[in-house]
């Protein structure tokens, strides 16, 4: 029987797992709250986190780590900041043999490590196999992808052959993907427009149109590839479906919850508030800690990095940030 696991069943996990559901007989997905498994299990819908969309058959939910062992394919997919304790528990499970497509956004905090550097960090430190690691990225919201709207996505490595397993597993006529050999420059994009999309919210917020917008997003991708190239990725991958493609989507759309929170921020809202109450990962805000420490250490200018960062953790006044923004020096576009 062919198999794949799902390491994080939330929206994005259970999404990706339908994408899978006619390539593989059974896929099993890992949900740390076994009541909560049990119940997704029995109702045949992910209620909590991608309501509305029924359940592929062959896809089942539960908290056990043990099916990992026999499946070809892994999808990791749990949020930035629960991402190494998870994989801590299960690298133990996986073989050489196996695809693991690392599908999480975000920079861990501390180590400053992509979620892909944080697989091989963890399974180094273990002394444990390691999987053929994949990279999926671009701009692909869990709400449309789980209803199958058209989409088209990247997977990364370094391992051509593994990205183009992991290609034909996804492809679809309504999920198109495409291949790259730069996992690094697609990790860093897909964490750091997330903070860009903070403050894309931010301006909505503020009601400040679209000109506004447009220069926030063209300026942060800017940032975006200039702190990539000087980590070692290839700026041609900013221009792509992981950098310009999922930066566009982020800023823009009404489910993408970095859009939003930054949209309450706007609003006079704090996130030491908001935090408090808001049940799902919102990566940017975990991102915009690890972008500025970055900046730092590339010695890379960042200023919307730093004034997202500002009004997340110092209660920056918005208004006053994106006037410090706008008052810089002038220079030439760069």
């Amino acid at each position: 029987m062919s198999r794949a696991f799902v390491l994080g069943a939330g929206g994005w996990g259970t999404a990706l797992a339908q994408t899978l559901a006619d390539r593989y007989e059974r896929i099993d997905l890992w949900e740390f709250d076994a009541a909560y498994a049990a119940e997704t299990e029995a109702a045949r819908e992910n209620k909590r986190y991608l309501p509305g969309v029924a359940l592929a058959e062959n896809l089942h939910f539960g908290s056990s780590l043990e099916p990992m062992r026999e499946a070809a394919l892994l999808v990791l997919s749990v949020p930035s900041d629960h991402f190494r304790q998870v994989w801590l528990k299960a690298a133990a499970l996986a073989n050489p043999a196996q695809i693991a497509v690392v599908a999480t956004k975000g920079i861990e905090p501390g180590s400053l490590l992509s979620m892909r550097q944080v697989t091989e960090a963890v399974s180094r430190e273990l002394g444990t196999p390691l999987p053929r690691l994949v990279t999926l990225s671009g701009p692909s919201h869990a709400e449309e992808v789980g209803r199958r709207l058209p989409t088209t996505v990247v997977t990364a490595s370094p391992d051509a052959e593994a990205a183009k397993l992991a290609q034909a597993a996804f492809n679809h006529e309504w999920f198109r993907v495409y291949t790259s050999g730069d996992p690094l420059g697609v990790e860093i994009a897909g964490a750091l427009k997330n903070v860009v999309a903070l403050a894309a919210g931010v301006l909505d917020g503020l009601s400040l149109g679209d000109n506004a917008k447009a220069a926030l997003m063209t300026r942060g991708l800017a940032e975006m590839t200039r702190l990539g190239v000087a980590m070692g990725a290839q700026g041609a991958t900013f221009a792509g479906l992981a950098g310009m493609g999922d930066l566009v989507v982020t800023c823009m759309s009404r489910h993408s919850r970095n859009r939003g929170i930054g949209e309450r921020l706007g609003k006079g809202e704090k996130w030491s508030e908001i935090s408090k109450t808001f049940r799902q990962a919102v990566e940017g805000t975990v991102t915009a800690r690890s972008a500025v420490e970055l900046a730092a250490k590339y010695k890379v200018e960042m200023p919307i990095a730093a004034e997202v960062h500002a009004v997340l953790y110092q209660d920056k006044d918005p208004r006053q940030a994106l006037k410090d923004l706008l008052t810089r020096p002038v220079k030439m576009e760069a």
